[in-house]
């Protein structure tokens, strides 16, 4: 599901990367007992932070080489056409989860930051005037709500794809499903097209949905547009159109600015492909359907950027009238928004230019069109200072409003006043004067502000609940008369009235938070799973790591999930025989410890001694992305929970376990190599296997594994030639027999080279080993030919794997693949660990959350 990857040139590795909010304590920035002060590299997930993330991710699925269309398609195929076992998953995150927890208030969580209950990333909303909501996640479906948010339920889980692009309401009522979503963000898949729902309060998504054919299949779309009887799709191939009445039939492809970059182009395995033809939005004359504006652009900047309109006959860069920009160096990601009585039009601009130039913002401005004409005259209604002083929480230099304008993006004007507008970038804007005047209702959080408190108490002090950050999508509609906007976030979805309160700083007083529980889109890359002895319930602790949603944490009993670590979570090790001591990854092997949970009442901020977890990073930390992944992998010696080895560019041990006090306690065993970064760890019996790459985009793609013992002593770099047994493509995952050290599984990403036009891909996904790495057998078998991210061991001798569309067994003494479970909805599971005596199997996914399976089902059902 993935399509973007190689070369974001916009990446800037070499600027601060962002800090925790608790870290803010530990360098000393804190002045009061009720406020925080902000350094300029101090943010949640910062703009350099998801660029590196989306390329990494994106390095795992493609490189080297580009992913044909079709892949995940043809691999959803093989999925359905395999047996599947009997018994069912349980859905191990489905409650609520609060960022702000008065449970863990420690000094690496976000806990009082206001977002209050949040679920994964929304990129898509529609709302209509009888209390229906419709949320499509970033890799988890489409959602529908009928009590205008919450009580959400699944309509989309019988398709290929889960990633959402754009949702939208047509005038007949018909929801419409973009799938692949465009921000070119972390972990952004892509779809398998259009779909429609004609009757979407009762009914839900079939294959039969589709509109036209695979035309828009390994697409991402940013956005759909109707004009007549036209619907219109920005996607990452060009804009393309189809008839809104007939649903049948191709799409025709409008335009593209580079053609011979698009699939069987004579450019098409050139490795800047994927950013040749990319379009953010299309806009369109109310008064003229036929007249119609092209946002054509990469984020990072191309001679190719700008707008396009249709002159004679052929689409042909125009100016626009008025202040926006035109040029190719200022126009990038680009959202428009039209007044319902066509009075008004309004615009974002990302710029490439400022992206590289400019530490503060890329945001070119929000502009307004007084014509209500997409060709203008535009003018400049707000830019970033003027937003930064509009009661942004984001006032600082380093991070202002529109720092991420790339990533970050929504517009909705009030279909009942054309001159009031809701503007989403990192916050939640809002003008009611048409860009004269703004306010800040949904701030980044609340902790620069006098009302803010870290009292357990309180959620947020004195501050009202605030959204999660990084907005992507917003809707209006009403339930009994009643007009409500929802905006989408990384967070999940929060609401308010149309005309809302807010208190003397323009904050809102109105919002709340939709994430009950009922939607799990959390988008896990980790879990790990530990008895609870410090709880007043005895039982078992499950801990995971988030994309920008911190660490979770469940204990026995809990009707709510807490989060004890907060910015991104990555990996994370938990002590089987205690829940409570953990570790838990932020980002480039930021490594953090606690013994109790990180269970904190905030009595840190006035007495040090009391702080409930330590930073215990080793040294590749200190180098950012040239030291480590941004998800860098941790593990535990499976006979020997006190021994950890860790994957930067070197790899580090330490054999202190849960008592480790500093980052300084670490061992250097092994130098991996110049440019060599750690994609996957596994150790056993003190038999460690680290798997690398370097460089690991289409430049020169090189893998490689690494083996040797905790000890330091035998490492060497196993001889994996590019056309080897082993396909040179991305090590994903390790996975150590327990009763042989020798005897080692690894799981490969990314497609076979059938798919991936690169050189050396190579095929199959899961290989094995009985001599430590020196041969490998390749025992995929009829898996599907799709990427691997986890591969674990069960007792007996049966075998799963993590992949991007669900989880497969192969049963002991077999070479045939089964899909696991009956009822696991389709999303990429990015790690398998096994609870207590390994009875259960424990699924971290990047979309549904954390799922586990109970083993015995295979004894029971087969």
């Amino acid at each position: 599901m993935l399509v973007l990857s190689g070369l974001p040139a916009d990446a800037a590795p070499g600027k601060p990367r962002p800090n925790r909010y608790g870290d803010l304590a530990a360098t000393a920035h804190r002045t009061t007992a009720t406020s925080k002060t902000f350094s300029a590299e101090e943010d949640e997930e910062g703009s350099d932070d998801i660029m590196e993330q989306a390329e990494q991710w994106n390095e795992a699925r493609s490189a080297p080489g580009i992913v044909a269309p079709g892949a995940y398609t043809a691999a959803w195929a093989q999925l359905q056409a395999l047996p599947r076992t009997g018994g069912r998953w349980a859905d191990e995150t489905a409650l609520p989860y609060d960022s702000d927890d008065p449970r863990y208030r420690d000094i690496n969580s976000n806990s009082s930051g206001g977002a209050g209950y949040v679920t994964g990333r929304v990129t898509g909303l529609a709302a209509d005037d009888h209390g229906y909501v419709y949320a499509g996640s970033a890799n988890g479906g489409v959602w529908r709500s009928s009590t205008g948010g919450g009580n959400w339920r699944p309509i989309s889980d019988k398709l290929s794809s889960p990633a959402t692009g754009d949702l939208r309401l047509d005038g007949s009522g018909r929801l419409w499903y973009a799938t692949g979503e465009a921000n070119s963000s972390s972990t952004s898949f892509v779809g398998a097209g259009v779909y429609v729902l004609r009757d979407p309060r009762r009914s839900e998504f079939q294959p039969g949905d589709r509109v036209g054919g695979t035309e828009l299949d390994s697409t991402t779309i940013a956005s759909l547009r109707f004009g007549g009887t036209t619907v219109w799709a920005a996607t990452s191939r060009g804009v393309w159109s189809h008839s809104s009445v007939n649903l049948s039939g191709p799409w025709k492809l409008e335009f593209a600015p580079n053609p011979d970059y698009l699939p069987g182009g004579s450019l098409a395995s050139d490795p800047a492909a994927p950013y040749k033809n990319i379009t953010t939005d299309v806009a369109i004359d109310p008064k003229d359907p036929s007249k119609v504006v092209l946002a054509v652009g990469w984020r990072g900047g191309d001679t190719y950027n700008g707008f396009y309109t249709k002159q004679g006959g052929a689409w042909q860069r125009t100016n626009l009238a008025g202040a926006i920009a035109s040029n190719p160096e200022d126009v990038g990601t680009v959202t428009f928004a039209a007044a319902a009585d066509g009075s008004k039009y309004y615009a974002i601009e990302q710029s490439p230019r400022l992206l590289a130039t400019n530490p503060d913002s890329n945001l070119g401005g929000v502009y307004a069109s007084a014509s209500g004409s997409p060709f203008g005259p535009w003018t400049l209604v707000a830019d970033y200072q003027k937003l930064a002083e509009s009661g942004s929480a984001n006032n600082r230099p380093g991070y202002k409003p529109g720092v991420q304008a790339w990533y970050n993006q929504f517009l909705q004007v009030d279909p009942k006043n054309p001159a009031h507008v809701y503007l989403g970038l990192e916050e939640v804007f809002e003008t009611r004067d048409a860009g004269a005047t703004w306010t800040t209702p949904g701030p980044y959080w609340n902790f620069p502000f006098p009302c803010w408190s870290i009292d357990p108490a309180k959620q947020t002090g004195d501050c009202h609940q605030t959204t999660h950050a990084d907005q992507h999508s917003v809707a209006i509609g009403s339930n009994g008369g009643k007009p409500y906007v929802i905006v989408g976030d990384d967070g999940g979805t929060y609401r308010r009235p149309v005309d809302g309160k807010a208190d003397a700083s323009g904050h809102a007083t109105d919002w709340k938070s939709l994430n009950d529980g009922s939607m799990d889109v959390l988008q896990y890359y980790s879990v790990g799973v530990g008895a609870d002895k410090q709880g007043r319930t005895i039982g078992l602790a499950v801990s995971g790591g988030l994309q920008d949603n911190g660490q979770s944490i469940k204990r026995p009993g809990d009707r709510v999930m807490g989060s004890n670590f907060g910015g991104d979570g990555g990996d994370t090790i938990v002590d089987p025989n205690n829940g409570c001591n953990i570790v838990s990854e932020y980002v480039y092997l930021a490594l953090s410890v606690t013994n109790n949970c990180a269970v904190n009442d905030g009595s840190w901020t006035t007495d040090p001694s009391k702080v409930s977890s330590r930073n215990i990073a080793p040294p590749d930390n200190d180098l950012g992305p040239a030291g480590a992944r941004f998800i860098a992998p941790i593990a535990a010696d499976a006979k020997d929970i006190n021994t950890w080895v860790a994957g930067g560019t070197h790899v580090w041990v330490q054999r202190k376990g849960f008592a480790i006090q500093s980052g300084a306690e670490w061992q250097n065993v092994f130098d991996l190599g110049a440019g060599h970064v750690a994609t996957g760890v596994s150790v056993s019996g003190g038999m460690a296997y680290v798997g690398w790459c370097g460089p690991c985009n289409n430049q020169g793609f090189t893998r490689g594994i690494a083996v040797g013992r905790t000890d330091g002593t035998g490492w060497h770099q196993l001889n994996l030639p590019v056309d080897g047994t082993i396909p040179n493509r991305y090590v994903s995952g390790f996975d150590v027999d327990p009763a042989d050290s020798n005897h080692v599984y690894v799981a490969i990403n990314g497609f076979s080279r059938k798919w991936t036009e690169g050189p050396g891909a190579g095929i199959g996904h899961v290989f094995e080993s009985t001599d430590a790495g020196a041969t490998w057998k390749d025992v995929s078998g009829n898996l599907p030919d799709i990427p691997a991210n986890a591969v674990k061991v069960l007792w007996g001798g049966g075998l799963v794997v993590g992949t991007d569309l669900g989880v497969l067994y192969r049963p002991p003494g077999q070479t045939g693949w089964k899909v696991l479970g009956r009822n696991l909805p389709t999303t990429a599971t990015m790690q398998l660990r096994s609870g207590l005596f390994g009875l259960r199997l424990y699924a971290a996914t990047h979309g549904r959350g954390i799922q586990s399976y109970d083993l015995w089902q295979l004894v029971l059902f087969g």
